[in-house]
């Protein structure tokens, strides 16, 4: 494949696909990430790739200026790996999700760590603020059609499993780890994400 044959294959952008790439949060950009529930950040450390999803109540993230969002860092499994690669390569994106809206906002830029403790208060939930809060700065910013979440189903509760498909976490666990790390049942596994949120 080449980059001549794949242009040849799809044909030439739109011009409104074209057009819409912006380098500031305007109202509208704000509008989204104030109402977005969840995000997806990719980040590389310049040889492999990896994603994390992030989820808060709506306004979790912050536009801080025209050019800049911070991003919380709830608990999690403490593997840092995207945290690690940003000290890598800053090169970050981003996509923002907002329940029952079909267009998901798109954001690419640069990001750095800060553990400043004022600016990791600001972020505080039940009295706890996060260890380190994510200052990405804006390079490339775009919505996105709503024609993936349509065809998924995404937010069309008809079309949602009426019972789990997929085995548990704790399942899934212990078959990947060879039974060489200890593994809780699913319910316990369900009352430590209640009592590790935050």
């Amino acid at each position: 494949m080449t980059p001549e044959k794949l242009r040849s294959l799809y044909g030439a952008v739109s011009p409104a696909a074209a057009a819409k790439v912006i380098a500031r949060f305007d109202h509208h950009c704000r509008d989204f990430i104030e109402n977005a529930t969840f995000l997806v950040m990719a980040t590389t450390n310049g040889q492999t790739l990896d994603v994390s999803p992030k989820g808060d109540p709506a306004g979790f993230v912050t536009v801080e200026s025209d050019s800049t969002l911070l991003i919380p860092d709830r608990p999690g499994n403490n593997r840092i790996d995207g945290l690690m690669n940003i000290l890598a390569n800053p090169q970050v994106a981003l996509i923002f999700l907002i329940p029952t809206v079909g267009e998901t906002l798109r954001v690419n830029g640069r990001a750095e760590i800060l553990d400043d403790p004022e600016i990791c208060a600001r972020f505080q939930v039940n009295g706890r603020s996060p260890k380190t809060v994510t200052r990405v700065t804006a390079e490339k910013i775009l919505t996105h059609c709503g024609k993936a979440p349509i065809r998924a189903g995404l937010w069309k509760p008809e079309g949602w499993p009426a019972e789990r498909p997929v085995a548990t976490l704790s399942d899934m666990i212990r078959d990947h780890a060879n039974g060489t790390v200890e593994v809780v049942d699913d319910a316990t596994m369900q009352a430590i994400y209640q009592k590790t949120l935050y």
